[in-house]
């Protein structure tokens, strides 16, 4: 009998292909992206009338009542977002004393105004003379010199942060002041400007900071000029090939301002590259222009090459041909240069990266998934050899402690949150178990088992962080609905583990919702207690419903229940509604709606309740016996 809402589904994203072969959709954020980008704009000198009225459409209609922004959907009030949108609306026209204005200074006040925001925020105000420069942290652009074995060099900071660290050293170096071409003291609380003075914090990294606050009254600084030199060369090494600094916004709004204070103007080369770049970000539609914080084709593309597998699609569909051929062209060349070839001397990538062109970084978690979806959906030998290339690399990227980051290997130094400047989201990038879980499932699908000793190490680090109640934390996904599903299918296609998946499979059953479905808030990664907690998702409740099927409970209540949630939910179009944010940038500080994730993972645990499907397995007939040393 024909199944009408996967029919649908998959109809749906047939239709949706883009011509070349590959998948994508908005990747929404919180309003900052587009905040920030009115101020880049302004103090690049570019005139932000083209985006104007987009730009306030947009900030205004995800503004709650009670005149706040927030970090994701149904969130707390976040006094940094709703500071950025108030000065972003004025820097756009808007008439302070309309009633959204009116609201949100209240609201910027009640939270204690700009002396409470975040570094980011503050760097953004003070980049227009409206923050004082010696309340910011100190991040001297002499640690370009550092190397990789002294602490705090550039390299022991997550690609993000390091990419965003880099050009805001001299930034913070430079402490410019521009004209933002509207008054907006009224955002600092009466009582709190000599505060602002100050950084806050204690412990001996203040010390430090104070030290080098010290060093930055000097008249004379020797080798500053040649240190800052020396980052904008770095900077500009790191420039990818579509404009942008690692595909994503931190690390490209600061390189682009840091190359403007060091004499680049915005005709030069670089700065245009950069700034046309940015078009491609742009995204527009009734509610709005806003800028996203970077894209996800190759991601989406991966995952809807495994949902059409498991609908049944094989490697001769015209689709599946298609976004197969487009995959294996995306992956990075073997002597491509990148950032993780520091911690990992002397090995070829081997890898994709996230995004079009933001080849400097590829990643892990991508490449583990990307090899699944061509066992699933590809063919030949050039597929072979693809893969081949791609599993040399992730195994080469495992750290020390038997388990896999999403983009460098040991990246672990924890000191770094210690620093002044670190409250702004994750400065590391050390193994989780969402991306080990997606590396051993790769392994699994190429046939190896625990006698392999990748596979068991990583199974020892699932062991060791499975929490108590029998679920596991989801760095890249919310939160601990999806970091079970990963590991659950990995540990089902390895057949290991059957008592981890069993607490997994209790946990999971326990936590569905009285409507059927599954949802967790991204308050989860602040409190731990919420685990499994919050308003139904469609794709949360596909993760939960695919845990069950993997771990043999297809027929079980919950994951009919689930299933039928699902289907009852389903648009006429064949896709489904979700507003609430099911990604992860930053745990406790950014989050993404995927608007993909809302088809994709329901498409895919629709198709496996098919019983042909549980029947069948996971991997194409042809690469059934694919086996790679």
């Amino acid at each position: 009998m024909e199944d009408r809402a996967l029919t649908g589904a998959v109809n749906w994203l047939l239709e949706r292909q883009a011509p070349a072969g590959w998948w994508t959709d908005e990747l929404e954020t919180n309003v900052t992206m587009t905040a920030e980008h009115v101020l880049l704009l302004r103090f690049l000198g570019v005139p932000v009338e083209a985006i104007g009225d987009g730009a306030i459409r947009h900030i205004l209609h995800h503004q709650r009542e009670d005149g706040s922004w927030a970090l994701y959907y149904e969130g707390p009030a976040d006094l940094s977002t709703t500071i950025e949108a108030y000065v972003a609306l004025k820097v756009l026209g808007v008439d302070p004393s309309r009633a959204e204005m009116r609201r949100a200074l209240a609201t910027i006040r009640n939270l204690g105004g700009l002396a409470e925001a975040r570094v980011f925020t503050k760097i953004w105000m003070a980049l227009f003379g409206k923050y004082p420069w010696n309340g910011i942290p100190t991040m001297p652009p002499e640690i370009v010199y550092f190397p990789p074995s002294m602490p705090f060099n550039l390299y022991d900071f997550s690609c993000w942060a390091r990419g965003t660290v880099g050009p805001l050293c001299v930034v913070i170096a430079r402490r410019p002041q521009r004209e933002l071409g509207v008054d907006v003291s009224e955002i600092v609380n009466p009582g709190t400007e000599a505060r602002m003075q100050h950084v806050p914090g204690s412990g001996w990294l203040w010390w430090v900071d104070q030290l080098l606050k010290l060093y930055e009254r000097l008249p004379y600084k020797p080798g500053r000029n040649a240190a800052c030199a020396k980052m904008i060369d770095w900077v500009v090494q790191r420039q990818e090939a579509d404009g942008s600094w690692g595909g994503i916004q931190p690390p490209w709004v600061y390189s682009l301002i840091a190359l403007n204070l060091e004499g680049y103007a915005r005709d030069h080369p670089v700065m245009r590259k950069g700034l046309h770049g940015m078009e491609r970000f742009a995204f527009a539609d009734e509610t709005g222009w806003r800028f996203q914080a970077c894209m996800s084709p190759v991601w989406d593309t991966a995952w809807a090459i495994r949902a059409l597998y498991q609908a049944g699609l094989r490697a001769d569909h015209p689709a599946m041909r298609r976004a197969v051929d487009w995959m294996l062209a995306e992956q990075i060349p073997a002597n491509a240069p990148g950032d993780w070839q520091v911690r990992c001397k002397g090995e070829p990538c081997g890898g994709w990266a996230f995004e079009f062109d933001n080849d400097i970084y590829p990643d892990i978690d991508d490449t583990a998934v990307i090899v699944c979806s061509l066992l699933e959906g590809g063919k030949g030998d050039t597929v072979r050899a693809s893969i081949e290339r791609a599993v040399r690399w992730t195994l080469a990227m495992r750290s020390s402690n038997g388990a896999w980051a999403a983009f460098d290997r040991d990246n672990t130094s924890e000191i770094l949150y210690r620093m002044p400047f670190s409250d702004f989201g994750a400065m590391i990038d050390p193994p989780t178990e969402d991306v080990t879980a997606h590396v051993l499932e790769m392994l699994a699908v190429l046939g190896r088992n625990e006698s392999d000793p990748y596979v068991a190490g990583g199974l020892k680090y699932l062991r060791e962080t499975q929490k108590p109640r029998g679920h596991w934390f989801g760095r890249w996904g919310v939160n601990h609905i999806y970091g079970t599903w990963c590991v659950v299918s990995a540990l089902a296609q390895l057949h290991a583990g059957r008592d981890m998946v069993e607490r997994a499979t209790e946990w999971t059953i326990a936590m569905q919702n009285s409507d059927g479905g599954w949802g967790e808030s991204c308050h989860s990664y602040a409190d731990e207690s919420f685990a499994g907690i919050g308003t139904s998702t469609a794709s949360q409740t596909a993760w939960a419903v695919m845990t069950l099927q993997w771990a043999g409970a297809a027929e079980h209540t919950a994951a009919q229940r689930g299933l039928r949630f699902l289907r009852e939910r389903q648009r006429a179009d064949g896709t489904w509604d979700e507003p609430h944010f099911t990604g992860t940038g930053f745990p406790r500080d950014f989050y993404l709606n995927y608007h993909m994730y809302r088809h994709l993972f329901p498409a895919m645990a629709l198709a496996m309740d098919r019983p042909a499907r549980r029947d069948e397995g996971g991997i194409s007939p042809e690469n059934q016996h694919l086996t790679i040393s």
